[in-house]
């Protein structure tokens, strides 16, 4: 659960956890029939699951700590957002609430009637509009039910509570609705694995017993539930397996998360693109998923899936490497027979505007629901500035299509002259390059967009740029703001070590530093922010050499000295 307030705690599960999935599938001819022969109350598991994608998170609104559904920013929840959404092409919304806020003391636990009422009238408008609905116990994870461990009988009590309000609440509904035992569940405090294991077999247990017995629509509802933190892992999916094996039901879903191989999904370690070893984790998680579950006709819905980068700040994850790793992401779980649904706290699809923040991403993710797009190598070609270009070669990734056309706004390339196609590579002539840098302003001068025969274009940024250019500078520990002349160039990542070659600052482990989160560029302000979470770790008196890598290839070298809490930069 990525969010502006949540984001600490959830990047350190990851850290230790080693993430979780997200996938998405599309259903076959057959359980089409399947399902427009016989009715949704007689359809099975298997089916509903691929009948919900692709999938949406409702997030950061009904899970947030505070007054009400607007406490993290979102607006509150229309009828008339959902009806937009649904235009989107999306079939289901996951709804994360957390409810232990909203309850009395023990031993009743009551649902405040209110709250209660707006979760039912939301569900009940995303059911009457067509949506699969999926509604969990979210925030409530790392608020009381991490306190298992100490307080078992505490928790188990409220918990067992709070699922008989939710169930009897929602008895009558349709079985398009869903119920999720607990989003992303760890505990404190336990002995280990074992332990582990047991509480989160008696949490998931102890919400089928409890949904089942209150009969009427729940004898039969969809019930999630998830591995330990939702994450995929052979021994917490062997784990889920075992309960589901107990259980006996063949109305189960199980739940995993994934938001990508964790040093590129937040561009720490030096992985800023989508390469062999990130897409390698994708292929290799939903391998395992599937094994798991599907293939043993158990669905699985992958009820979050995104980048953490996305919320720690603009520009984290490139634009282009992002939309690699969502084309080959839909790809590859529509080949994996999984669901997805995007996580989304409000800066993905604009709540107020009904408009997305990123049409490429959300056109990236549109295009996989139903096949391959083609890509490239990159989305940036660097032409410097005051030279006369030369031909510049990009790798073409043909995903099975091919290219048919390259367009610079309304106008047509001509093939032969402007560009050449020799099997996966492309060939941007010099003179084309020189005519669309002709106004030699820094930064993009034109956008070229590569069509090919099936899928979303694909857009290469031409760029003017000169080296960048840093100034020597002074600070504290707080905060030692670089001035920096990007020149039309950008910040891929930045290396920082001691004299002796060893890794300087956080994340010890690594030379390369976590981006927008150990330095942070502004390209407006013309400014690299070195702030606290960057010096807490350096050590005082010694000397740093932070080495800064731009996507244009270029690299610049900076040296820092600390003397307490005062800080000098100097320029090399």
């Amino acid at each position: 659960m990525p969010s502006s307030a949540g984001f600490t705690r959830r990047q350190a599960m990851t850290t230790s956890a080693a993430l979780a999935v997200a996938a998405l599938s599309t259903p076959s001819a057959a359980q089409a029939a399947a399902r427009s022969a016989g009715s949704a109350a007689s359809a099975s598991a298997l089916d509903v699951v691929a009948d919900m994608q692709p999938g949406w998170n409702l997030g950061n609104t009904f899970e947030a700590i505070g007054a009400d559904e607007t406490a993290w920013g979102n607006p509150r929840v229309t009828r008339a957002f959902f009806r937009r959404l649904k235009a989107q092409g999306f079939r289901s919304i996951r709804i994360p609430v957390t409810w232990g806020q909203h309850e009395g003391p023990a031993p009743a636990y009551t649902l405040d009637p209110v709250f209660l009422a707006r979760i039912k009238e939301v569900v009940d408008w995303a059911l009457a509009d067509g949506f699969h609905v999926l509604i969990n116990m979210h925030g409530d994870a790392w608020q009381w039910v991490l306190n298992m461990p100490a307080q078992h009988d505490a928790v188990l009590a409220q918990y067992t509570a709070t699922w008989q309000q939710i169930a009897a609440t929602f008895r009558d509904e349709s079985r398009r609705l869903l119920f999720e035992s607990v989003n992303e569940p760890f505990f404190t405090g336990s002995s280990g694995d074992e332990q582990n294991a047991v509480l989160m077999n008696e949490l998931n247990t102890t919400f089928h017993s409890v949904v089942r017995a209150t009969g009427g629509g729940n004898a039969d509802r969809l019930l999630v539930m998830p591995t330990l933190g939702d994450t995929p892992d052979q021994a917490k999916i062997d784990s889920l397996v075992a309960t589901f094996a107990a259980l006996d039901d063949p109305n189960l879903v199980a739940s995993v998360h994934y938001y990508s191989f964790w040093p590129f999904s937040v561009n720490l370690a030096g992985y800023t693109t989508f390469n062999a070893v990130t897409q390698q984790d994708l292929t290799d998680t939903f391998d395992l998923v599937h094994k798991a579950f599907v293939a043993n006709g158990i669905p699985a819905v992958v009820g979050e899936y995104g980048l953490l980068g996305w919320d720690s700040g603009p520009g984290t994850v490139e634009e282009g490497e992002t939309l690699k790793y969502l084309e080959y992401l839909g790809h590859y779980a529509r080949y994996r027979g999984l669901t997805t649904m995007l996580w989304d706290n409000g800066s993905r699809f604009n709540r107020r505007t009904m408009q997305w923040n990123d049409p490429s991403l959300y056109g990236q993710i549109r295009s996989s629901w139903t096949g391959r797009s083609g890509t490239a190598s990159t989305d940036q070609l660097f032409v410097p500035k005051g030279r006369t270009p030369a031909d510049a070669t990009i790798t073409l990734n043909l995903n099975g299509t091919r290219l048919t056309r390259i367009d610079v706004g309304t106008r047509h390339l001509i093939r032969g002259v402007d560009y050449t196609v020799s099997g996966s590579t492309l060939t941007i002539a010099a003179a084309t390059l020189g005519r669309l840098t002709a106004s030699q302003e820094h930064g993009t001068n034109a956008v070229l967009s590569l069509r090919f025969t099936d899928g979303t274009p694909w857009a290469v940024n031409v760029i003017t740029y000169d080296k960048p250019v840093l100034t020597s500078a002074t600070g504290t520990t707080a905060s030692l703001v670089i001035p920096t002349a990007f020149n039309g160039d950008e910040l891929a990542t930045m290396e920082a070590v001691y004299a002796d070659g060893s890794p300087a600052g956080p994340q010890s482990w690594t030379t390369y530093k976590q981006f927008n989160v150990a330095f942070t560029p502004d390209y407006t302000a013309g400014t690299i922010t070195l702030p606290t979470a960057f010096f807490g770790d350096v050590t005082d008196g010694a000397a740093v050499t932070l080495t800064f890598y731009f996507w244009s290839g270029t690299r610049l070298t900076y040296t820092l000295t600390r003397s307490g809490t005062a800080v000098t930069g100097t320029s090399a």
